[in-house]
């Protein structure tokens, strides 16, 4: 399986292997089992040796896994062996948190630049990261080869940021703005709606979960 072939929801799951071998590593564990895997994470090992096996051999009979060669292998089947500059458009409460997460630190990703419309903004910095004014933002993407874009704008105005930012070139783009976008062939988009996982959450607790639920007849009445 090459890696442009690769499921979203099969990404999901080398990204979560990726964090557990990391945190074996951090131990001193060399080696580790799909078995161990399942046991200390809460994973499938079945699923784990399945996953695996869409890219060739990895483990060793008797051994199990090399945690550094299948941390590395990882890696490169997910793009996380190289660097990626990453801006945020809108320097509100959600831009300004996300460009200090420190998470990023400990990743491939680059928080580089922040953007912004409001005047009082443009020029100040968010720890290390200048805000600079969204009317540049071409140019700066280009000088510092950005190429991740993440959206934390109102609503509104999101489908404008986004057509500014493919129109620059970037094509991988992860929308905070609680709207659907319309989005260009070749382009990747991933949306984050924290309203829609609470009231799923709310729907849960609510207890319905479809169970509840009456059937509505034809002329709209339960």
């Amino acid at each position: 399986m090459k890696a442009e072939k690769i499921s979203e929801v099969t990404t999901n799951r080398l990204s979560v292997y990726l964090r557990c071998l990391s945190e074996l590593a951090a131990e001193g564990e060399r080696t580790v089992s799909s078995g161990t895997l399942e046991k200390r994470f809460n994973l499938n090992s079945a699923q784990i040796r399945k996953d695996l096996a869409n890219f060739g051999e990895f483990g060793v009979r008797g051994v199990g896994y090399y945690v550094e060669s299948l941390r590395g292998q990882l890696a490169g089947i997910l793009g996380l062996d190289k660097e990626h500059r990453v801006c945020i458009i809108g320097a509100g409460r959600l831009g300004t948190a996300l460009a200090d997460y420190q998470g990023f630190k400990m990743s491939n990703f680059e928080v580089v630049a922040l953007f912004d419309a409001d005047k009082t903004k443009i020029g100040k910095k968010v720890g290390k990261v200048k805000i600079f004014d969204i009317k540049n933002f071409a140019g700066v993407v280009k000088r510092d080869n950005i190429k991740v874009a993440i959206i934390a704008v109102p609503g509104e105005s999101a489908q404008k940021v986004l057509e500014q930012v493919t129109a620059a070139g970037i094509k991988a783009v992860l929308n905070f703005a609680p709207v659907p976008l319309r989005v260009l062939d070749g382009v990747k988009l991933n949306t984050i709606d924290l309203t829609t996982s609470l009231e799923s959450l709310s729907c849960f607790l609510a207890g319905s979960n479809g169970k509840n639920l009456k059937p509505i007849s034809k002329n709209g009445r339960k």
